[in-house]
């Protein structure tokens, strides 16, 4: 399952580098720059043919790849020979003006936004299945009873339906997560559904500094009906099945499956469940495993809520795409706030591995359920990631595109370019935060792979 993980991972950001690239190589062409090589991966090309003046690569490493413009690297040479200007030879990257370089420049993230708004228009297109849970809370501290989380300073209850937040109607938890996770230390109105009458509440998330997101301190309530029992688990071994309803463990009440987190913690040896199936209630011991002295989940999944969202016409879904990508776009771009507020930076920012083995591990889980599934959600998946990129390559850092392109602004406005030395001081500063950048979220990688 691993090794299919990663070829699809590997496939989904290859499709998502292509169409970076492509951006930069069509527009390239557009205003008159040659461009001598595109390739898709880095590294040494394994597989090349020459059509024209364009040579064609796959490189030896299927993650990244660039567009190599024809006198892109003449700034080095011009910077070590002491030149007060960069050679501009007609067809040259720096032979053409500075405001086409910037559409150059800016036309591999603008690939990507468009990538994602035709994904997201397709996938409304045709519509989609979503497995979502309730409205309807748990308190973590009614799991953990030595905790306050800002759910009980808020007033909130264990049953509660949160039907709105700041004004927005919550339907299910995703809801809930979305409006929660974007608005960390802020109060908020809540509107809940408590025994057939409507509260008004308010709540302020704190800050998880382990991923950027605002936290209340709940979980979400699903019945404790049996979805699926993974084969070789303690709860496979002990004979329960799908449909059936967890009614007691080790006799005590077990209303909603989040209870299961406070029985494991208080580390049994054996769960005595009792269950309801066909009518009857029936009993099983759960032998649970323990690896480092903690006991394992007994391998069960929960009935969710699915639904499958209406066809939208082409145009209306042309629009609903536009719409969730200018969404995930602002989303970006909170979130990347969100690195200044002292959070966990190796598990907030993902390197090369980490971001194949989620696309692989979205995809997979998918297709575990259905084809149709394991395809919206990998391509759900791969439009985020697009987004990421466009909003990444934007930011005004040397070596970036958006690093790029304020020093093309910056040349157009004076009227003359920039000396070749303080160009390459620029990209050399670039270089080295990007290296640095890139072994940090790698070391994240690492520590994420062992947690796996």
């Amino acid at each position: 399952m691993l090794i299919v993980k990663i070829i699809l991972g590997l496939a989904g950001l290859g499709i998502v580098v292509f169409v970076h690239e492509l951006g930069h190589f069509l527009a390239a062409r557009l205003v008159g720059i040659d461009v001598e090589a595109f390739s898709i991966g880095w590294g040494k090309p394994i597989l090349k043919k020459k059509i024209g003046k364009v040579e064609y690569r796959i490189g030896m490493f299927p993650v990244g790849g660039y567009c190599k413009m024809r006198g892109e690297n003449d700034i080095r040479e011009a910077s070590e020979k002491g030149e007060e200007e960069i050679p501009q030879p007609k067809g040259t990257y720096y032979g053409t003006s500075p405001l086409r370089r910037v559409v150059v420049c800016f036309a591999g993230p603008f690939f990507n936004l468009i990538f994602a708004a035709l994904v997201y228009s397709v996938i409304w297109g045709i519509g989609f299945e979503i497995n979502t849970l309730e409205n309807r809370i748990v308190l973590a501290s009614d799991i953990n009873a030595e905790e306050r989380y800002p759910a009980d300073e808020a007033g909130l209850r264990s049953g509660d339906r949160i039907v709105r937040i700041d004004g927005r109607e919550t339907a299910s938890y995703h809801d809930i997560q979305e409006a929660i996770a974007l608005n960390a230390e802020k109060d908020l109105p809540v509107t809940v559904e408590r025994d057939g009458k409507t509260e008004e509440l308010r709540v302020r998330p704190s800050l998880d500094k382990s991923t950027g997101a605002g936290k209340i301190g709940v979980y979400f309530w699903t019945d404790p009906v049996i979805a699926g029992t993974a084969a070789g688990s303690p709860a496979s071994i002990a004979g329960l099945e799908k449909g059936d309803r967890i009614l007691r463990v080790n006799g005590r009440e077990f209303p909603y499956s989040a209870a299961m987190l406070k029985i494991l913690g208080e580390s049994p040896p054996v769960l005595h469940l009792e269950y309801e199936r066909d009518g009857s209630v029936r009993s099983a011991d759960v032998v649970l495993n323990y690896i480092d002295g903690v006991p394992q989940d007994i391998g069960v999944s929960y009935n969710t809520i699915r639904y499958r969202t209406p066809s939208y016409s082409p145009p209306a879904a042309l629009l609903k795409g536009a719409a969730e990508t200018w969404k995930t776009f602002v989303v970006s771009l909170k979130s990347l706030a969100l690195l200044f507020r002292g959070i966990d930076l190796t598990q907030a920012v993902s390197g090369p591995v980490r971001i194949t083995y989620m696309v692989g591990d979205a995809a997979a889980e998918g297709f575990g359920q259905s084809f149709g599934a394991g395809v919206s959600s990998m391509v759900n998946f791969l439009s985020l990631i697009s987004i990421a990129l466009c909003v990444m390559n934007l930011l005004p850092l040397p070596v970036l595109d958006g690093g790029m392109i304020l020093l093309f602004i910056i040349e157009a406005l004076r009227g003359h370019p920039l000396r070749p030395k303080t160009i390459y001081a620029f990209q050399t500063v670039g270089v080295v935060l990007i290296a640095g950048l890139m072994i940090f979220a790698v070391f994240g990688d690492i520590l994420f792979l062992v947690r796996r």
